[in-house]
């Protein structure tokens, strides 16, 4: 009966109180109906800042990439300070309006305002989840609806134009380890040269959350590598070096940087390593490739992830509606 009363006084004030406020009710009940509960009371007196460590310590065993866990940090500490209050007596519409301003004030695109709430749901669904809060207050806050555009791919001319354009070995490697292998630049430059398997043209590469995956490149492709690492003198054990002494691993600016010329050079608009990973993505969906295959070989965790990137032709629509239905 105590459990029950308790539960019930609860649920009808949840509307109108905060979580500091609920917290302090529940408190309250359980002395009074002789059902206190020590660690409760305990929880009450800890931090944002301690809070905010936990939270990240929890991430960081799922196994979060130190730039996830420092931009989780950045956009939690930036909702704190501006809101200024205890996390406990945050509730929706403080939430509500931080986003509003925050996305007015620095003129931001809806998918950008839409991942800072998913970063701040995600920090008070843990809260909630730990029992330092009774009910998330975003959880009412849903996601932003975004209009899906189809993204630039190369074309099939252009991807030669800047195989024919390269001069250098390393860079005509570089543009068909891209092109073929749709790998992230943040693992084509982790690449050693022990991680390539010549003979199954496949390689292993360090994906996001320090995931291991197999990742495979065409023929062309593999004889470019050979010829490239054929022709250094260095020493060093990374797959792509600088072109100078001390010839240091590649870094990601310095593969932006050097295609972003390339792209210059040829008149191709948005040149960057990203977009090579596109190209593969849409190419591979537009010949049918299963979109479950396509998930593992980008190394995406959720597949809705890999749809965003496959953009299908709308001329293989139009082909697709004659075959099924026209």
């Amino acid at each position: 009966m105590k459990e029950t009363i308790k539960q019930e006084v609860l649920q009808r004030m949840l509307p109108l109180l905060d979580n500091f406020q609920i917290q302090e009710l529940k408190h309250t009940l359980e002395t009074v109906l002789c059902k206190y509960l020590e660690e409760n009371s305990n929880k009450l007196e800890i931090s944002n800042h301690e809070l905010l460590q936990k939270f990240l310590e929890a991430k960081r065993i799922e196994g979060c990439s130190e730039k996830t866990l420092n931009y989780y940090q950045h956009t939690i500490n930036r909702m704190l300070e501006k809101i200024e209050k205890e996390v406990l007596h945050i509730m929706t519409e403080d939430l509500r309006s931080y986003l509003t301003n925050y996305q007015k004030q620095n003129n931001l695109s809806r998918v950008t305002i839409d991942n800072v709430r998913r970063i701040l749901s995600s920090f008070f669904s843990w809260l909630e989840d730990e029992e330092y809060l009774i009910k998330s207050p975003i959880r009412r806050i849903h996601k932003v609806k975004t209009t899906s555009s189809i993204k630039d791919t190369y074309s099939d001319e252009e991807l030669e134009k800047m195989r024919d354009s390269c001069k250098e070995k390393r860079d005509l490697a570089l543009i068909d380890m891209l092109a073929s292998t749709g790998m992230r630049v943040g693992e084509l430059v982790r690449l050693n040269r022990g991680d390539l398997d010549f003979n199954e043209r496949e390689c292993k590469v360090l994906g996001k959350g320090n995931k291991e995956r197999i990742i495979y490149f065409d023929a062309r492709t593999k004889i470019h590598l050979q010829e490239y690492l054929d022709s250094r003198s260095d020493d060093s054990e990374a797959l792509f070096v600088t072109l100078k002494s001390p010839y240091s691993r590649l870094t990601i600016g310095g593969v932006e940087s050097r295609v972003r010329e390339i792209g210059k050079l040829l008149n191709i608009e948005k040149v960057h390593p990203h977009k090579f990973r596109r190209t593969l993505a849409t190419k591979a969906i537009d010949k049918g490739m299963p979109i479950e295959q396509l998930q593992q070989l980008l190394g995406h965790k959720r597949i809705d992830t890999t749809l965003q990137y496959a953009m299908v032709k709308q001329s293989n629509v139009k082909l697709a509606h004659k075959k099924y239905i026209g």
